[in-house]
């Protein structure tokens, strides 16, 4: 197996994540097997639970692991299911350190950072031969420099002494900043960043400079010289139009062929005619332009619902249509405004969240979209708020809410999870990950889907409320999904309506740029029509 390393150096920001990803998408067009990985330097266990503000959208895999956006940008570029394993963070090194010092494992020894949290690192690295892989690539988050990152850094170094020479790879993306005042790019950032990263006994073989400006070849030469690699092993990062472009532009930038030569890899011929093919068509001008509202809570990140923002994007591209998403304030949305507010748009998302805030915003914006044939998509929270919503709109019930906003209330159309009900701890506890679920034959879900049964990624502790079923069903909330024993609700639609369908799930996770997500292509394309 081959080990890749990603690290970054000047600023963070500078798209190691992208870099990891496209590298994965241009190794995988050749051939090989990869997989990637992300070690987060934080000392939170997990970000599950971190505010959106914090790091972004919280990414969930199949197997339940709640983990980093990178691992997003992995997979929508890989096209390959990623596990917990994908996700490493200080504070899940440290904690299963201290598990194993609490029983006695290290039979009474001192327990240091070097070996036992730097061979823990290791083997989270290491534990990806049980999968067979013929590359792993390693982002290590963050910056050279950080003191929470040295132990990662130690540990990688460590493998790279380990391995063979032609086994192990170190990349280090870094910045060449622009001066207007001088009319010209900066090396100097770049020679320290390196020379900071060699001081931890780190030589990176290949560099990944990001520059908004073309790196004059000069400055190439220069920076081989000072950083002590081999010229073509400078690789620019230009900025590109398009996100998915990123990987046919390292390509063309010779980076894969570089990797492949270091890692005495066979450099088959590139398969990259399929994503030449989507960048062509993401690229091609469009006739039709529909414009998506997100109504929530974290509208100052876009990064906050970052998988949701590029499923709408990839709708777009697969219907052949541009696409304008904007972020609107759940709390500025009122029942007096909220036609101001949102009748510019042709649909409108609520997305998945926790918490009371914004919550009476998000249901005034569902009742817009009902009573005005709007296309509406609920997600996760987006999806108890509608049932909410009909339950107070249409239903006519009197006090009704959420158990997780007022658990007094007389009408819990939605309430905690049974298996929840004892749960103390926020971390990790939720349901998290892929379950199945079972399509109503007839139902406007089981079209889209063309399926009898799916599998979507889950978050979330509270749930439908089967006592109101009947009611909800006979004036006109249609159950379209369940889970497979009946007892789960996890779609809901309006029949007779453009498009209103919310699920309990995430659909999100799985969309792709060269395949869509099925729930958000129809949403587009019915917002297109």
């Amino acid at each position: 197996m081959k080990y890749i390393f990603i690290t970054g150096g000047v600023v963070s920001g500078l798209g190691k994540g992208i870099t990891a990803a496209s590298l994965g998408r241009l190794l995988k067009n050749r051939g090989y097997k990869v997989v990637n990985q992300k070690l987060d330097p934080y000392i939170n266990v997990d970000p599950g639970t971190m505010s959106p503000y914090e790091h972004g959208e919280v990414f969930v895999t199949d197997d339940g692991a709640e983990t980093d956006l990178d691992l997003g940008h992995y997979e929508r570029f890989t096209d390959e299911s990623l596990t917990g394993n994908s996700s490493i963070t200080s504070g899940k090194i440290y904690l299963e350190v201290l598990e194993k010092e609490r029983r006695g494992d290290y039979l009474g020894k001192t327990v240091q950072v070097i070996p036992h949290v730097t061979d823990a690192i290791k083997q989270k690295i290491y534990d990806f031969k049980k999968l067979n892989a013929d590359i792993v690539i390693t982002e290590i988050g963050g910056t050279v420099g950080d003191i929470e990152s040295q132990p990662m850094l130690e540990a990688i170094r460590q493998i790279g002494i380990e391995q063979n020479a032609e086994d192990t790879l170190f990349i280090h993306v870094t910045l060449l900043p622009y001066i207007s005042g001088s009319n010209e790019l900066k090396s100097k950032p770049t020679q320290h960043s390196v020379k900071e990263l060699q001081s931890l006994g780190i030589i990176p073989n290949i560099l990944v400079c990001r520059a908004d400006e073309e790196i004059p070849e000069k400055m190439k030469d220069k920076i081989a010289l000072f950083c002590n690699v081999k010229r073509e092993n400078v690789v620019q990062n230009k900025t590109v139009d398009v996100l998915y472009e990123v990987p046919l532009m390292l390509e063309r930038e010779g980076l894969a062929n570089a990797v492949c030569k270091k890692l005495n890899l066979d450099n088959k011929e590139a398969n990259n005619e399929e994503w030449e093919k989507l960048i062509e068509k993401i690229k091609k001008p469009k006739d039709r332009k529909v414009k998506v509202a997100i109504v929530g809570k974290y509208t100052k990140l876009d990064d906050s619902y970052l998988s949701v923002i590029e499923s709408i994007r990839h709708a777009g591209y697969q219907n052949l249509v541009e696409t304008e998403v904007e972020l609107v304030d759940s709390e500025k949305i009122t029942k007096e405004n909220v036609k101001e507010k949102l009748s510019k748009y042709g649909g409108i998302i609520v997305p998945g969240g926790f918490g009371d805030r914004g919550i009476s915003g998000m249901i005034e914006a569902i009742r817009y979209a009902r009573e005005n044939n709007m296309p509406f998509l609920g997600i996760c929270l987006g999806m108890q708020m509608a049932v909410i919503e009909f339950a107070r709109n249409v239903l006519k019930l009197e006090d009704v809410d959420s158990e997780e906003f007022n658990p007094n209330a007389k009408n819990l159309v939605i309430h905690i999870m049974e298996n929840q009900k004892t749960i103390r701890k926020k971390g990790g506890t939720m349901r998290l990950g892929a379950y199945p679920c079972k399509l109503v034959n007839g139902s406007y879900a089981h079209k889209i889907y063309d399926k009898e049964e799916i599998s979507e990624r889950h978050r979330h502790r509270y749930e439908y409320n089967n006592d109101y079923r009947e009611m909800m069903e006979k004036n006109g909330l249609k159950i379209a999904g369940t889970s497979p024993d009946g007892n789960l609700v996890e779609i809901v639609e309006i029949e007779n309506h453009k498009f209103f369908v919310a699920g309990q799930f995430h659909p999100e996770f799985k969309s792709r740029p060269d395949k869509a997500q099925p729930l958000f292509a129809e949403f587009v394309k019915k917002i297109a029509e």
